[in-house]
Formats: structure tokens, C-alpha cells, sequence
């Protein structure tokens, strides 16, 4: 029987969507041999690739499609409409079926330029209702306690699938047994039916692996996060290998929260159950959007899909509609939100504030750039969205009338829609600026401290913020300072730090000679005009006013150390180690 063209397109698709998981599954399950062999440089390179694999596969498919297919067959949506019926089939009983579908859909904006959204055409909603399909797959391991918490902990290490032996198990055992009981509930300490659960899949990142779960008892439940690094400074190689070390024990959901936050590199971490698995993180992380979810774990597309179908049905509420958002507006980014759904939109104007000497294109791979990038739980994860289209009436008149005006060759009107040719999105941050007018004099010290550590974990990764004005730092809900406008972001590699020259000034307004000359000495009042805050700010980080400081970071890089930027506090850990970067 003659399969017809719409069955070949939807097979074309799913063809090509195997392929991209394939690679994407081998890069993953690679992830335990870098950290076997502490190759932290290729697991930096693993990232990078693994994100842009998605592109990659998405445009072979593409070219794959055009040389098999007619173009009056490619532009008839109604064909993709019957392709859509084909595909549902072809993936219904497929474990990763979410993400299948938000690979037809990538290839049908691909197709018709992001426009035509419709359900009949592509997967605006998902085609199946997860509470009714069940894998059945048992993604954890568990371990009741009886009492016995040493041997519990015991169990959570013995048993993780780390090839590494630990250079002092009963150590790691004894401090974390003694954080387990100063931290845990009265009512699962006590518990009879007190157990360890985790999941069977270790989450990787950096230098770190983290193994993810939670305790129960007594009716309560708190999540649990054991992160393992291997035992630099009090540990020796034992066969060849790094020997391992317990970092600490999180049990806190905020603190696990920033360990997943949109903030962090991707972990690889192997799912066997996508939809599943995310589930599961949710009852860890209640309050975390199932977007950023599925992104933490990798599939950073189809947590755009999911913030895309959160979207409409918050807009579909009508609770509110899009304002331009408050603060300092930026001169190369017009920034909008709608408040109830706690995210900004950002689009580029079509001319910038004459201080910035800046491109459209520049401006994209500078976005490109952070997104492939460690952001190391400092700058804000960003989704990419084109011919964004929303009705007129979700907008106040001022907010429309603003965009209209600084980006007429972006936003545009067509009856009663507002299509959006370009524009990002990220999470909602309180300005620090407007934060340090409003917050008291306890969380300003504290704020101003955070704020140089951003810088400092950044330049630690090898990026300089470029602005470094306060308004281009946001502060989360959890009071960490992060980084979010990248329109002069650069590598500190790229960088030429400088002393000032004896016996001659230099603008204040103007931090550089040449175009990447950059003198520290004067970053004091560029960055704060109000003495009191600079004064605060300088104490607290003087080794940011001082250019050797960055040249040291510099040569840091340049001889190729990784250096380590950990998701939770020095204090927090059972051993420091000499150099290393912790929030």
C-alpha cells in the first residue's frame, strides 16, 4: 500500500526526532565517565554540545524534509494537520512522547515562520492526558531507616551507582548523620515508618553529582539532596581513580530549589521517563514551574513548550494584562511583563541609546552565547520566541503604544492581534537597584555582598558582565543576586584589565580606552552613585577594584582550571577547598 505524503511526513519527523535523542542520551550516559575521570573540561564541552544538538538535528530534519518532499506539500497546513493525526499515533505509546511532539512542532514553526499556531496543525496541547498512561518504571530506590539513620545514610552512598570509591565513608556517614538529625522534622526522626527514597538516576553538573530524593515519615515528607564531589585536599587516588566525598546534606526545599534553579547549567541526569520524572521533582519542588523543570534536566525545548501552554492559560484568566515593566528602562531592551505570571519579556528596539555601539546581531549571540554558557546559578536562563502573537486587549494602551514606538520593525499591529516578531523571555526579578531603596539595612549588607559574589562567580566562569550598573542585576525570591542583561557581556579571557596611569584622570563615565580596556580602579562610581552603598560595597569587595585580582582570574582560565562555583553555602559544607568558589 502507497503510505501517503502525510504519513511520510510525520515518520520523516519522528526519524529524525530518534536521531536527536539518540546523541542525546549518549552524551548524557557519558556524563559518569567524565566524573569517573574528573574530565571537567570536556564536561564543559558535553554542555554546549548537548544544547546545540537540538538545533542541529532540528535543521538536518528540515533539509531532510525539503529534498524529500514538494514545497506546495511542506506549505499545506492542512497536510500537517494529517501529519499531526499520524505522528499522535506513531508516539502514543512512547515513554518520551512530550518531547516527540515538541519536535514536530519545532519543525512546523521551522516550515511556516513560527505562524499558523493551531492545535489541528500542531501539538499546541499535548495529544495525551498523562494521569492515564503510567509506565510503570520504578525511578526510585528506597530504604526504610528503623531507627538506624548511620545505616540509612549508609545505603544512599553504598549503593549509588558511582564507580569512585569514597576516601572516608564513615566520615561522610558520621557528619552527614549528625546535619540528618539537627535538620530533620521531630516527626520523621521519630518516625516508625521513617524511609529513604531516591532516585535511581544521579544528576550531574560540573564537578558535582548529586543524588536527588526525599525522606518520609510520620505523614511529612522533605526533599533530600546528597551532593558527591571527589575528595580533593584529604582524600588520595585509590586504582587510579579520584576517591569521592559527601559535600554537605540538603533537606531544606528552597535550598534543593536553587540546586534546579533557572539560574544553573543543565544537569545530565538519565530519565527514563521524562513526563514521569518531572512528576516526581514537582512534589520536591512544589513552587518550580514544570517549564524549568524539564529545562533542568535537559530538555530545555520542551520546557519552552510548557511555558508557552502556562502562558495562555494564564492570559486566558484575563487577572491582569502586559505593562512595561518597573525600573530604569534599558536602552538597548524594551522590557514588558504580566505580573501574575512573574516573567519578563524582552525585545530588542530598533535604535539604541547612543552610549551603546551594539547590533541586533550582536545582541542575539551575546543571548546565544550565555545560553550555551555555565551561568553558574548567576544569570537568568533565557526562551527565544518568534512572531509571538497576543490580542491587542491583553495590553495596556501605554505598554502597546511604548513598544510601538522603540520597536515598530519588531512589534506590529494586524486587527486586533499584536504579533511580536522576535523577543526573549525570563524569569521575574525584583531590580536590585529598586531592592536596595525598599529593603532594610540588615538586607542591604547582605544584597551588596551577593552582588559581588555574582560578579565574582561569573568572572570565575569566564564571563564579565560588560554593565555592571545595579539595574542589570534582578534579586530572587530566595534574595541571590543574578545577572540578566547581556547586551555587553564578554569572556574575561577577551578582556584587557588595566591600571589606571599615574598622574592622569580618566572619565568616570567611562571605564575603558580601548574597546576592551578595562580599568577596575574605577569601577566604584560607574557602579554605585551613592557614596554610602559604594563604601558598604568596596569594603565588603576590594579585590574587585583591583585589576591583579582579574588578571589572576584571567591567567586562572587561560591555564585551563575549572574553577568551582557551588549551589549552596561554604557554611553549609563538611570540607572547604583552597581556591574553590561556593554560594
Amino acid at each position: 500500500m502507497k503510505l501517503s505524503p502525510a504519513y511520510r511526513l510525520a515518520a520523516t519527523i519522528l526519524h529524525g526526532f530518534d536521531e536527536y535523542r539518540a546523541r542525546f542520551k549518549q552524551i548524557t550516559f557519558d556524563a559518569s565517565r567524565r566524573f569517573r575521570e574528573a574530565a571537567w573540561r570536556d564536561a564543559q564541552q558535553a554542555s554546549a554540545a548537548r544544547i546545540n544538538l537540538y538545533g542541529e538535528k532540528v535543521e538536518d530534519t528540515l533539509g531532510r524534509l525539503q529534498r524529500t518532499f514538494p514545497q506546495d506539500v511542506l506549505a499545506h497546513c492542512e497536510t500537517w494537520g494529517e501529519a499531526r493525526h499520524h505522528y499522535a499515533e506513531l508516539i502514543s505509546q512512547r515513554l518520551d512522547y512530550e518531547l516527540a511532539e515538541t519536535f514536530f512542532n519545532s519543525l512546523f514553526c521551522s516550515i511556516f515562520q513560527h505562524r499558523h499556531i493551531r492545535n489541528e496543525w500542531m501539538f499546541v496541547y499535548s495529544s495525551r492526558d498523562d494521569a492515564a498512561h503510567r509506565s510503570g518504571i520504578e525511578l526510585c530506590r528506597r530504604c526504610p531507616v528503623n531507627g538506624d539513620w548511620p545505616n540509612a545514610l549508609r545505603w544512599a552512598l553504598q549503593e549509588a551507582p558511582f564507580d569512585n570509591p569514597f576516601a572516608d565513608l564513615e566520615r561522610d556517614i558520621e557528619l552527614g548523620t549528625a546535619l540528618l538529625e539537627a535538620q530533620l522534622p521531630a516527626a520523621i526522626l521519630q518516625a516508625e515508618d521513617a524511609q529513604v527514597e531516591l532516585l535511581k538516576s544521579v544528576f550531574y553538573r560540573n564537578k558535582g553529582a548529586y543524588l536527588v530524593g526525599r525522606i518520609l515519615g510520620g505523614g511529612e515528607q522533605v526533599p533530600l539532596v546528597l551532593p558527591i564531589l571527589h575528595g580533593e585536599g584529604f582524600g588520595e587516588k585509590q586504582g587510579g581513580d579520584p576517591c569521592l566525598h559527601l559535600d554537605t546534606v540538603l533537606t531544606e526545599t528552597d535550598e534543593v530549589s536553587i540546586i534546579f534553579s533557572f539560574t544553573r547549567a543543565y544537569f545530565q541526569v538519565d530519565v527514563p521517563v521524562p513526563g514521569e520524572f518531572v512528576d516526581y521533582l514537582k512534589q520536591l519542588m512544589p513552587h518550580k514551574p514544570e517549564g524549568e523543570l524539564y529545562a533542568a534536566i535537559g530538555f530545555f525545548k520542551h520546557g519552552k513548550t510548557e511555558f508557552f501552554r502556562a502562558l495562555n492559560q494564564q492570559v486566558a484568566k484575563r487577572e491582569d494584562k502586559f505593562i512595561i515593566a518597573p525600573g530604569v528602562r534599558g536602552m538597548v531592551m524594551a522590557v514588558f511583563v504580566l505580573p501574575s505570571f512573574r516573567t519578563v519579556f524582552k525585545i530588542i528596539k530598533d535604535k539604541f541609546d547612543p552610549a551603546k555601539d551594539v547590533t541586533h546581531a550582536v545582541v542575539r549571540e551575546k543571548y546565544r552565547l550565555v545560553k550555551r554558557h555555565d551561568r553558574v546559578g548567576r544569570m537568568a536562563d533565557t526562551q527565544e520566541f518568534s512572531n509571538f502573537t497576543v490580542r491587542k486587549d491583553h495590553f495596556e494602551p501605554e505598554c502597546l503604544a511604548h513598544l510601538l514606538e522603540v520597536a515598530p520593525s519588531i512589534v506590529s499591529l494586524k486587527d486586533d492581534k499584536v504579533i511580536i516578531k522576535h523577543c526573549y523571555t525570563e524569569r521575574m526579578m525584583t531590580p536590585l537597584n529598586i531592592y536596595l531603596e525598599q529593603c532594610s539595612e540588615a538586607e542591604r549588607e547582605t544584597v551588596l555582598k551577593d552582588y559581588g559574589n555574582a560578579i565574582k562567580q561569573m568572572a570565575a566562569a569566564n564571563i564579565f558582565p560588560g554593565d555592571m550598573l545595579l539595574k542589570n542585576f534582578g534579586v530572587t525570591r530566595h534574595g541571590r543576586v543574578i545577572f540578566y542583561d547581556y547586551d555587553e557581556v564578554c569572556y574575561i579571557t577577551e578582556c584587557r584589565f588595566r591600571h589606571m596611569p599615574k598622574g592622569q584622570g580618566i572619565d568616570a563615565s567611562s571605564l575603558s580606552i580601548g574597546p576592551n580596556d578595562i580599568f577596575p580602579e574605577e569601577f566604584g562610581p560607574f557602579m554605585f552613585a551613592n557614596k554610602t552603598l559604594r563604601d558598604m560595597f568596596m569594603d565588603q569587595h576590594p579585590e574587585l577594584f583591583d585589576p591583579d585580582y582579574w588578571l589572576e582570574v584571567q591567567k586562572a582560565i587561560r591555564d585551563g582550571r575549572v574553577i568551582d562555583v557551588y549551589p549552596y553555602r561554604n557554611k553549609q559544607r563538611f570540607a572547604g577547598t583552597v581556591g574553590q568558589l561556593v554560594y
